[in-house]
């Protein structure tokens, strides 16, 4: 699933092409894309303007000069991306926007989780998902973050994950922030002491501006607004490496079921008991 910096990079890459342009004509292909949203709602876009493009958490938020904004989650396998309208229509294009220009606005899902919604935008703080995600990282202090955390009782992996408390984080980044803070995917938030959660912190902070700077991470579908692959995939630590080498200690890397989700880590490094594993910074 496209994580924060996944999401942010399709922000960026959508935002200055598509601001001040008007959408022509609605092309909806799979009526089952649309949530909790009439189809005359969505018809009744054409002429519409986009203002901004934002994103929260793991959501864009297409802003209307008309005072509505529409919510697309990409969900595992979605894709949001501009093209020219002479690129032949893939089967798994389920809404197509044409624009004040030979180009087009595709949503893509090829697993169908994906899905569209159209509100008011000054309704945003009371509709759902939103009003139930976190805050974002990159607004919390290290206090905010100890304090969130110490509210619930758990492992720290499942924690990140938890939209309510952080709104972006997803497996991919969890993993790689627990690696290089060098915590088990495992330990109870209830045994990190204040030197660990800010480690935890600092490497969120890092992990997700280096990806972010890298445009993201192309596991299988990702593609940003343009359809270009994302780089940081490259420089995946820890994530999709079973049983290769840790780039510190050499050990070999582990996966196993935390929760719900699949971790990978460093047996050595990421010791769950408390003793002192090898030094990650870079």
């Amino acid at each position: 699933m496209p994580e924060l910096p996944e999401v942010e990079t399709v922000r960026r890459s959508l935002e200055p092409l598509i601001k001040n342009r008007d959408i022509c004509q609605v092309d909806l292909r799979w009526p089952g894309l649309l949530k909790e949203t009439r189809l005359a709602t969505l018809q009744g876009l054409v002429g519409s303007r986009f203002l901004k493009v934002r994103r929260r958490g793991k959501t864009l938020l297409l802003d209307l000069d008309r005072g509505q904004t529409m919510l697309f989650h990409l969900k595992m396998t979605g894709q949001l991306f501009l093209t020219s309208s002479a690129e032949p229509v893939d089967k798994h294009d389920q809404l197509i926007l044409k624009l004040d220009s030979p180009l087009e606005l595709r949503f893509r899902d090829p697993r169908k989780f994906g899905y569209l919604m159209i509100f008011p935008t000054s309704s945003e703080e009371i509709v759902n998902p939103l009003c139930r995600l976190g805050p974002e990282p990159n607004s919390l202090t290290l206090e905010q973050f100890i304090s969130l955390l110490r509210g619930h009782k758990g492992k720290i992996k499942p924690l990140l994950l938890r939209q309510d408390i952080i709104a972006g984080i997803g497996n991919i980044y969890a993993d790689e922030i627990l690696y290089r803070a060098r915590i088990h995917p495992e330990k109870p938030v209830s045994q990190l002491n204040r030197a660990e959660f800010g480690r935890v912190y600092d490497s969120m902070k890092c992990i997700l501006s280096r990806a972010i700077r890298y445009r993201g991470t192309t596991v299988r579908t990702y593609r940003d607004g343009l359809g270009a692959q994302g780089a940081y995939q490259r420089r995946l630590q820890v994530y999709g490496r079973e049983g290769k080498k840790c780039p510190v200690c050499g050990q070999a890397i582990e996966r196993k079921r935390v929760g719900s989700r699949s971790a990978f880590f460093c047996p050595r490094c990421q010791r769950l008991k408390s003793m002192s594993p090898p030094s990650h910074s870079r």
